[in-house]
């Protein structure tokens, strides 16, 4: 088994909300190498710095918090609220996959609060069933021989965009790697400010610990965060994640 975990998102600090704490277990306990991608740079992530300054920040911010890990980070280059299910996008996806060859991918719920959110789980869905296959983006990197295994991250504060809670499948006890993960969203100093004025949203490090320390409640550890695997056709219906880091229910 390649022991190689991709986490594609929206947007940078994505990954640090809603999975570094199993990314950071697969890491040291499983030995996995870490690659987080974003979609996007992240350009409209402030309110006083033009696009292409904001976007630089946040892409070394997502290096470094990466590198927390020893991973890697790899942006996209789409550019926000602009993520779309279309075929650029699409195909520079399947490449990436078809690159990194990885055993796990992780991306957003279905439903979630936004639609970049939403798309690029589309996107990363469609591009995870697509990298076997020869004849789609035949130029660049070599189709893989397997699809990979899919997983949808809880969606922002668990619900949808009706507020409906959203169940996960099995969650995964973060409580050993719950400060790595606050250490890697404290990378992303430049959005405390966007957050503030954008969503009320203070206390950017305590609004994630709070979540993750919901969820570990629910499973009787201190904190933890929610998976749900994709189990259509063609893939793989072993529950890998949940097998390596024992993910309770």
């Amino acid at each position: 088994m390649a022991k190689i975990v991709l986490c594609i998102l929206a947007h940078p600090d994505d990954a640090e909300f809603l999975c570094a704490g199993t990314l950071a277990r697969l890491s040291l306990e499983q030995g996995f190498k870490v690659h987080i991608a974003t979609m996007t740079p992240g350009d409209c992530g402030s309110i006083s710095l033009a696009p292409e300054v904001i976007s630089e920040i946040r892409r070394k911010e997502g290096s470094e918090a990466a590198a927390i890990l020893k991973g890697q980070y790899h942006c996209i280059e789409e550019r926000d609220l602009l993520v779309f299910y279309s075929p650029a996008p699409l195909i520079k996806v399947t490449q990436l996959i078809r690159e990194l060859n990885p055993t796990i991918i992780l991306t957003h719920s279905p439903s979630d609060y936004m639609l970049d959110h939403e798309q690029t789980s589309a996107i990363v869905r469609a591009a995870t069933f697509n990298a076997p296959i020869p004849n789609f983006a035949s130029k660049g990197p070599k189709p893989i021989d397997h699809i990979p295994h899919l997983y949808y991250c809880d969606p922002i504060e668990g619900v949808d965009p009706m507020g409906r809670k959203i169940e996960p499948q099995f969650r995964v006890d973060i409580s050993s790697t719950l400060e790595i993960k606050a250490q890697m969203l404290a990378a992303h100093a430049s959005q405390r400010d966007w957050l503030l004025k954008h969503h009320g949203m203070d206390q950017y490090l305590l609004s994630m610990r709070n979540f993750a320390m919901e969820q570990g409640k629910l499973i009787g550890v201190t904190a933890a965060e929610g998976f749900r695997q994709h189990l259509g056709h063609s893939y793989p219906q072993d529950n890998l994640l949940s097998s390596l880091l024992k993910g309770k229910g």
